[in-house]
């Protein structure tokens, strides 16, 4: 079973109430061969939401507590990232998932970078917090950037 990012699958549940649809995976969904999985949701967001960003690092700097994910306005959302990211490994090890795949950028899915904390719109190299989960547990965590790289038998 592949998991993947709700957004990448056409689901209109990022902060700005949008998706980032990636046709390959909303098919994948639909054939049930990749589950929708948005940890922000899971964590106890709705849509829309104000953005976040982690301040002080990156996802597994939050998991170590020696970082925070903050609101635009100010607000510590921390808890919530985590709890989202303990929520998603939950499910990501109920279906035994060979291939997870999560919104880069993302300050819970970003496998690659993610915004600086900054709010300017730059970037670091780094994950977000339930990629640093799942990565801590074992789990492949790629991009929708890297998908087409991956050779997904029927």
């Amino acid at each position: 079973m592949i998991v993947v990012s709700s957004c990448l699958a056409g689901k209109e549940c990022r902060y700005n109430g949008t998706h980032r649809l990636v046709d390959k995976i909303q098919e994948l969904v639909k054939q049930n061969k990749a589950m929708m999985v948005c940890p922000e949701l899971l964590g106890g967001f709705s849509t829309p939401r104000e953005p976040a960003e982690i301040v002080g690092g990156t996802g597994e700097d939050v998991l170590k507590g020696k970082a925070a994910v903050i609101s635009q306005s100010g607000a510590d959302v921390t808890s919530m990232y985590i709890d989202g990211a303990f929520k998603a490994l939950e499910i990501v090890q109920q279906v035994q998932a060979t291939h997870i795949v999560l919104k880069e950028d993302s300050p819970s899915c970003g496998s690659i970078q993610i915004y600086n904390g900054e709010f300017s719109g730059s970037k670091i190299n780094g994950e977000g917090v339930t990629t640093a989960l799942l990565r801590k547990e074992g789990f492949n965590v790629i991009s929708e950037q890297k998908f087409w790289e991956l050779t997904l038998s029927d």
